[in-house]
């Protein structure tokens, strides 16, 4: 009798890791179109997509005797992958649609986990709404290789015969390899790395951030959500990047989140916070040898360098609080030496390496447990994906925006940055019952930009 072609394939260690209760991560994508969505038409470009192809959407997750995870390949009925909502999502006519579909989406990210009857993934298609949420287990893979698969899906709005670009942009790989070694870049990078990994000791076991009023903690994860966005401009972020030499937009986007978060703590605090406060942020960095989106033909090849599923490291970002006043473009200025020395430093591979060997040697609880105790010793989630350049097609019909959240953390501020066509989306989920007014944090956001943006202009002129 012949073998069977198809035989399970083990899970990855980070993708065992996703699938423990503590850290169960859904990663939720939301897609507003311009026109209608036609549910046929979107049914058979799903059908006729790379993600209909691909192994680990088309396969359960099982558990052997022994308990270890694995993919079983299944043949895959679409429509129980399609979830339609017909009705409006709020009865209130005050609710505006966007808000209607954060608060949906808010409630799934706490209490709608992926059936496991089925490969984990699931699409809610909101006509009255014009909105399509993919909801993906983060054990399927990482950001970066979700949104390259997604936009697979896609075509060009001004060339509806050609896929998106993808271009080799956004938050790169990071290592002391990228620069020009010299005797004092090694001993920079040997420096850091090495304060880095006490650090990451030291946070895994009793070091957390002081207590203030944006705070998470132990089984803040099971708490009631609310979700935002704060909106930009991507030139107006590439306005303040040209005023720092040598500043990235990852740079920008820090020193906004600090500002942003010096202002909403001088708001919320009943009493005044130390100068130079130290809130701590967890970010994952891809670790592919390309950085920002990838090929998905290579993803897809085992036998590249750029391989498919989760490949990033985690770094610990600390941001300051500085009292209203200070100069906004010192905060991007600040930032940018903090995530300086953390791209001379080998933080993001060591945090992978030995994420890898916990799994091999203690199993997923052990390493589930300092990855939880991490995440409740710090303050706040960052992630940032570059999405396309240009306007771009699902099933035909032109895309508007492009949001992105997860489950919720411990933590009780998640934030999610992508950008598309020029503008910047960063969701923002709060724990609502710490952080009642996330529209007052994303607007202090906002307001850090257009002061940062504000003060360059000035000095120009």
């Amino acid at each position: 009798m012949a073998e069977s072609v198809d035989r399970d394939q083990p899970l990855t260690p980070a993708g065992r890791l996703f699938l423990q209760p503590q850290m169960n991560q859904i990663i939720s994508a939301a897609i507003t179109v311009e026109f209608p969505i036609d549910i046929d038409s979107f049914r058979a470009e799903v059908q006729s997509s790379i993600m209909f192809k691909h192994p680990r959407f088309c396969s359960l997750m099982v558990r052997d005797s022994a308990g270890r995870e694995h993919w079983r390949r299944t043949a895959v009925d679409v429509d129980r992958h399609l979830i339609v909502h017909r009705q409006p999502l709020a009865d209130d006519p005050s609710i505006s649609g966007d808000d209607a579909v954060d608060e949906f989406i808010a409630d799934l990210s706490v209490s709608s986990p992926l059936s496991a009857d089925k490969p984990l993934w699931e699409i809610h298609l909101l006509m009255a709404n014009k909105t399509l949420i993919f909801r993906v287990h983060h054990a399927l893979g990482d950001g970066i290789s979700l949104m390259s698969l997604l936009l697979s899906c896609c075509r060009r709005s001004d060339d509806p015969a050609r896929l998106p670009s993808i271009g080799g942009v956004g938050a790169a790989a990071t290592g002391p390899g990228r620069r020009r070694m010299n005797l004092g870049t090694i001993v920079l990078a040997a420096w850091y790395t090495l304060l880095y990994i006490v650090e990451f000791i030291l946070r895994s076991a009793w070091r957390r951030d002081r207590t203030t009023a944006v705070s998470g903690g132990a089984g803040v994860e099971l708490w009631p959500r609310k979700l935002t966005t704060a909106r930009f401009r991507l030139d107006d972020m590439k306005v303040v990047k040209g005023a720092v030499a040598n500043a990235t937009i990852n740079d920008v986007l820090f020193g906004v989140l600090t500002c942003g978060l010096s202002r909403y703590l001088d708001m919320r605090s009943p009493k005044a916070l130390p100068e130079g406060l130290r809130l701590t942020g967890l970010a994952m960095v891809n670790l592919r040898p390309q950085s920002g989106l990838q090929d998905i033909s290579k993803l897809m090849d085992g036998d590249s360098g750029t391989r498919w599923g989760n490949k990033f490291g985690m770094l610990l970002l600390p941001v300051y609080y500085h009292r209203g006043g200070s100069d906004p473009i010192q905060f991007v200025k600040r930032s940018k030496a903090m995530i300086d020395s953390k791209k001379l430093s080998l933080e993001g591979p060591f945090s992978y390496s030995i994420g890898n060997l916990l799994m091999s040697l203690f199993g997923p609880k052990v390493a589930c447990l300092l990855n939880y105790r991490i995440l409740c010793n710090t303050t706040f989630t960052i992630s940032n994906v570059v999405g396309p350049t240009e306007c771009i097609l699902i099933a035909g019909n032109p895309v508007k925006r492009i949001r992105v959240t997860s489950s919720s953390l411990p933590h009780a501020i998640t934030m999610h940055m992508v950008s598309y066509a020029g503008m910047v989306e960063l969701q923002i989920q709060v724990a609502k019952d710490i952080i009642p007014d996330p529209k007052t944090l994303a607007k202090c956001f906002e307001d850090a930009l257009r002061e940062m943006k504000e003060a360059v202009e000035a000095a120009n002129n």
